[in-house]
């Protein structure tokens, strides 16, 4: 339905920006100027076909005078302004901008999109550049097989009078080292040439575990049965997607399932499910009612079937600060390699064991809705004599709550590619505030 407050509004300032005067415009409409000025003050009401002429005269589309801008374009139009830093942006006027210049606000609406796009590619080649195993690996076997052959390759050189025997030796090792280099080179270059793709490959054993679970939507209903056991377990990873796991990978997701599998049981789905109608997504409220920790509470959250509760993402390190699981939402991405920002909550309650934080947290770049977060830190294992605590650290995301109070936390992602200007927890210059 058609906004009578505010169409006389555009209609009178397109018609300025056309320098149409209103008695032609009436006339082009069918009605008297009297009455057009009515409708441009917003004191008398607009019919289709007068809604239509109108339109036809200002060349315009008629909804851009019946509903304003498109919704999404004014959003992804203050978005990038809040990404640029900028805080000269007349944001008041975004609307009117994009209704007045159209076609100008697509194209910095596409820009903007664009430059998310390469944002998110520039993540994932810094990532692998920067932190990943896989290219180290690879980047080691070429050199030390260069190296190998030109050692090889010097006393050949350097040696006036060699026996035949080890002459032969040294040729073979050449050859040898020769084609190590070959296929370390090929698998180097296959590697980088799938780098753009965020989801090109799998390439370590975490990696593919996280695979392992996001193709059931980290939902795996075989263990949610009152009667399952590790048998289950075992009999998943003997499945289809079993089959495709190295075997790191298939110890590293055996432990996850054994662990899920402990948490359902000790909150199983139904009566879990119960417990959310009666408290809400409270993590805190459904742990004292059902007797157990925040820790197993937001595990099983992040589990609960995707169409039960909305969006739950999860994020778990270990005590060095390293993300062992990973369950991103929309709004907070999670690096795959790289380190993650000190400033997430999930660091902060690593001083203070069993203490749990809340706060509302916005990714810079990632749009403008906050995103509820909340963190605590609990043993992993029993210390002993001679062996530590060992500490993990969780940190459960929700979709923020509309009209919460509480302060909206900037953070970022990893410093490589954090936007975040004069930052005390820096640890490395970012390529994206920096530039190249």
């Amino acid at each position: 339905m058609a906004d009578q407050f505010t169409i006389g509004t555009r209609i009178r300032d397109r018609r300025l920006q056309t320098g149409i005067r209103q008695s032609a415009l009436a006339r082009h409409a069918g009605i008297s100027a009297s009455y057009l000025n009515l409708i441009e003050h917003n004191r008398r009401k607009i019919g289709g076909k007068t809604l239509l002429k109108l339109a036809e005269a200002l060349e315009v589309e008629p909804a851009l005078l019946s509903e304003g801008a498109d919704a999404a374009l004014v959003a992804t139009l203050q978005e990038a302004a809040a990404d640029s830093g900028r805080h000269d942006a007349d944001l008041d006027h975004t609307e009117e901008f994009a209704e007045r210049f159209p076609g100008w606000a697509r194209v910095l609406g596409a820009l903007h999109e664009r430059n998310q796009t390469l944002e998110r590619t520039v993540e994932t080649l810094t990532d692998r550049l920067s932190h990943d195993p896989f290219l180290a690996d690879s980047l080691h076997e070429v050199i030390s097989a260069v190296t190998s052959i030109r050692a090889t390759s010097s006393i050949l050189v350097d040696t006036e009078a060699l026996e035949p025997e080890w002459q032969a030796r040294f040729h073979r090792n050449i050859n040898e080292d020769s084609t190590r280099l070959t296929e370390g080179a090929q698998v180097l270059v296959r590697y980088l040439e799938g780098a753009a793709n965020r989801e090109a490959e799998v390439q370590s054993p975490q990696d593919e575990m996280h695979a392992f679970l996001a193709a059931r939507d980290f939902h795996v209903a075989e263990l949610e049965r009152a009667l399952a056991s590790p048998r289950d377990v075992d009999r998943l990873l003997q499945g289809t997607q079993g089959q495709a796991l190295s075997a790191p990978a298939r110890s590293l997701t055996r432990e996850m399932l054994l662990r899920y599998l402990d948490d359902a049981q000790a909150l199983p789905l139904r009566g879990l499910l119960a417990r959310i109608d009666d408290h809400g997504l409270r993590p805190d409220r459904l742990a004292e009612a059902s007797g157990t920790d925040l820790p197993r509470v937001f595990r099983r959250l992040a589990t609960l079937p995707p169409d039960s509760v909305g969006p739950v993402g999860l994020a778990i390190c270990d005590a060095s600060g390293s993300l062992v699981f990973r369950k991103p939402i929309a709004g907070f991405d999670m690096p795959r390699l790289a380190g993650a920002c000190a400033l997430w909550p999930l660091y902060q309650v690593m001083a203070q064991p069993n203490v749990p934080l809340r706060m509302r947290v916005r990714q810079a770049g990632r749009g403008d809705a906050p995103v509820l977060a909340m963190a605590v830190a609990g043993a992993a294992g029993p210390a002993g004599f001679g062996r530590p605590a060992l500490t993990r650290m969780h940190m459960l995301l929700l979709p923020d709550i509309p009209g919460d109070p509480g302060e909206v936390l900037e953070l970022g992602v990893s410093c490589r590619i954090c936007p975040l200007r004069d930052c005390a927890a820096r640890r490395e210059p970012s390529i994206i505030a920096e530039g190249f």
